[in-house]
């Protein structure tokens, strides 16, 4: 065995303990940079996570971080990040999920990128997506990105790579964005805590119009603690501690945004579990489900379609190099833009209607499955047909859409596993600027009943120092 495999390591430990320990001078930003990059060497080549590493650039940052005098103001001080590859990193391509999507290398660092360094956070990498950004499960013709807690699922998308990055201790949290669900998603296949932010607390500026308003950059993490501080730092906030919330009343429902598409039994499970977690937190729970109208998933479809359409004319991506699926999903979107589909006053309606829900049923809260099924197999969705890419995305992913179309803020928390071990999650949604609240509720849940960090045998590498 190798001196290094019996060295203490600082993988595995939260963002919290690394900037702490960074901050107090237990340990230097540079080799907790160090140990991370080491486990990625050791541990990436079976997940296919990273796009890209910068292990010499990531070095020289964290030297950067250790010289500074004043530590004490940097939340993420030493912390290792990954950026999801299609957020701006300087000196880096913009890859958008292939080589045909990629753009050039960036001058600058995307805004988000800009606060993670800000805050003392060095950036590792960028992790892997779906070309465009368009489905809920990762692979190109380069690899198959695979859920660390069972390797022949996928690890959802389209943060699929940071999802991965995260769950197996490659990073404490990881950088992602979420058009149609692309950060609850990933965080509900791999047992991790995901937050949406509402429209407009974070700057997007992705894409040609951050696919018309339904976007939002933020973070996933292993715990509430670090999901708070990952969301203000990304927010430009002042730390703020979470106050574990009183009494609430919060709406329950299982209704699915689709129809004919039903949570299976292990979902339905997990929402129980979720309000028996309320309860013991002294919450209350009623029935309550949102009237999801079919104008609503036919202007989902159409958005998303005209959405990817957009993106490839503003960068200048030649069609005909993309995916078969995504050219005839780029080809839909132009049809939908020249059909008068996409339209703001129907995204308007929807998001009056759901900021009334939370009125009109007298609920703080509402308390939804994360997912139907468990996630597809890890394979190459990437050369399937798109009918059978739409087909499986829309039966295991359908509850999260409708909140990036109304612009509302919502949370992914694990609560449990599925007979089959995976991880199993709920979706909490609440109205505009009720973010901190959302996480304030999630960590009643932890406490009431912690989740693994991390899945089962990672990090491969001995017990982290606290």
């Amino acid at each position: 065995m190798a001196v290094q495999d019996i060295m203490p390591t600082w993988v595995g430990a939260t963002a919290k303990q690394i900037a702490r320990g960074v901050r107090r001078g237990d340990v230097s930003a540079t080799q907790v940079v160090a140990d991370h990059l080491d486990h990625i060497a050791r541990a990436d080549a079976g997940l296919a996570a990273f796009r890209a590493v910068r292990g010499g650039e990531a070095i020289t940052e964290a030297e950067k971080v250790d010289e500074q005098e004043d530590l004490a103001n940097l939340p993420l001080a030493g912390v290792p990040v990954a950026v999801k590859e299609n957020t701006p990193v300087a000196g880096l391509p913009t890859w958008n999920g292939s080589a045909a999507a990629r753009t050039a290398i960036a001058e600058a660092d995307h805004e988000v990128v800009r606060r993670l360094r800000g805050a003392g956070a060095v950036i590792l990498g960028v992790t892997r997506m779906p070309e465009l950004g368009l489905w809920g499960i990762t692979d190109d013709e380069t690899a198959v990105t695979r859920n660390p807690w069972d390797s022949t699922r996928t690890p959802g998308g389209s943060s699929g790579g940071a999802a991965a990055a995260v769950a197996a201790g490659l990073v404490p949290i990881a950088h992602a964005n979420d058009g149609l669900g692309s950060i609850r998603i990933p965080a509900a296949c791999c047992g991790l805590v995901g937050l949406k932010p509402g429209r407009g607390v974070i700057p997007c500026q992705l894409g040609a119009d951050d696919w018309f308003g339904l976007t939002e950059h933020g973070m996933l993490a292993t715990t509430v603690a670090d999901a708070a501080v990952g969301f203000q730092v990304l927010a430009g906030r002042r730390q703020e501690k979470l106050v574990p919330p009183q009494r609430l009343r919060v709406g329950v429902s299982l209704r699915s945004p689709v129809r004919g598409v039903q949570p299976d039994q292990p979902n339905r499970d997990a929402v129980a579990a979720a309000g028996r977690l309320l309860a013991a937190a002294g919450h209350d729970t009623v029935p309550a489900d949102p009237v999801y109208p079919t104008a609503l998933g036919l202007q989902g479809i159409a958005t998303w379609f005209a959405a990817a359409a957009a993106d490839v004319r503003a960068a200048g991506i030649d069609r005909a190099g993309l995916q078969r699926r995504n050219r005839r999903h780029v080809a839909l979107g132009e049809w939908a833009q020249r059909r008068g589909y996409v339209r703001e006053t129907d995204r308007a309606v929807w998001r009056e209607r759901s900021i009334g829900f939370f009125t009109d049923h007298s609920v703080d809260l509402l308390l939804t499955p994360a997912l139907a099924t468990a996630p597809p197999e890890a394979a190459g969705w990437s050369g399937r047909s798109w009918r059978s890419n739409v087909v499986a995305n829309i039966r295991y992913a359908p509850y999260a859409a409708p909140w990036n179309i109304a612009g509302l803020p919502a949370i992914v928390v694990p609560v449990g596993r599925r007979p089959d071990g995976l991880p199993v999650a709920v979706q909490l949604v609440g109205p505009p600027g009720s973010e901190l609240l959302l996480l304030g509720v999630a960590g009643q849940f932890e406490m009431e009943a912690p989740w693994p960090r991390h899945a089962p045998g990672y990090p491969r590498v001995p017990t982290p120092i606290s």
